[in-house]
This record gives structure tokens, C-alpha cells and sequence, in this order.
């Protein structure tokens, strides 16, 4: 079983974000894998309002990531953070995979990056 960072959108509208970080770990987990998603644990305890909070949570989320064996980022645009943690991968030659809750994996050829807005 491979341990799986999952990266997806959170600020913004944060409610649907959330929900949709929760179907992306359950389809990790659908394929028979484990999940560390730091966007759904860390702002249960730090405020994502505040610059020093959310700059701890992303630390914290980060010094577990190279314990992951792939990050899958989901969502159709990639956000300020994801793109802190998608670097960090790359850096740590960490497997990254585009993905979608619905369809799996992001065709290579179709890789494009959308930044959230």
C-alpha cells in the first residue's frame, strides 16, 4: 500500500473545496491506497485567516511529504499552495500525478496547469 499525498484546491470557497479533498482521498483510498491530506487536518486546529497559521500548516504538511511515496494533485486548476507542494515533490523526486475525482488520471497530453484564480 502506497502512502499518497493529496493536494487539492482549499481557499476560496472552502466548504466545496473541502468535500471535494474528501471524494479526492476516498478515491486514493478506492485504489487501495492510504492518504495524508494536510489541507483537511491542519485547519482543524490552525486558522487559514491567519498568515502565520496557514504558513505552519504548510510547513507541517510539507515535512511529511517526503514519507509519501506520490502526491496526486486533484482539482481542475492548481492553487498557490499546491504549487508550493507539487515543487517540493519534484525537488524530493517524489512521483507527481494530475488527477480528477471522476475520471482518475489526467492524461499526460492534457497536463496543462490552470492556476486557481
Amino acid at each position: 500500500m502506497k502512502l499518497i499525498y493529496v493536494a487539492s484546491p482549499y481557499a476560496g470557497d472552502v466548504e466545496r473545496n473541502v468535500e471535494y479533498a474528501k471524494q479526492a482521498c476516498r478515491t486514493v483510498m478506492e485504489r487501495g491506497h492510504a492518504f495524508f491530506a494536510p489541507h483537511l487536518l491542519y485547519p482543524a486546529v490552525l486558522s487559514d485567516a491567519v498568515p502565520e497559521e496557514r504558513q505552519a500548516g504548510i510547513e507541517m504538511g510539507l515535512t511529511l511529504l517526503h514519507r509519501c511515496d506520490e502526491l496526486w494533485a486533484f482539482g481542475p486548476c492548481v492553487s498557490s499552495g499546491m504549487q508550493v507542494e507539487i515543487a517540493e515533490a519534484e525537488r524530493l523526486r517524489i512521483p507527481v500525478r494530475r488527477m480528477d475525482v471522476s475520471a482518475g488520471p489526467i492524461p499526460e497530453r492534457t497536463l496543462s496547469v490552470t492556476l486557481c484564480g
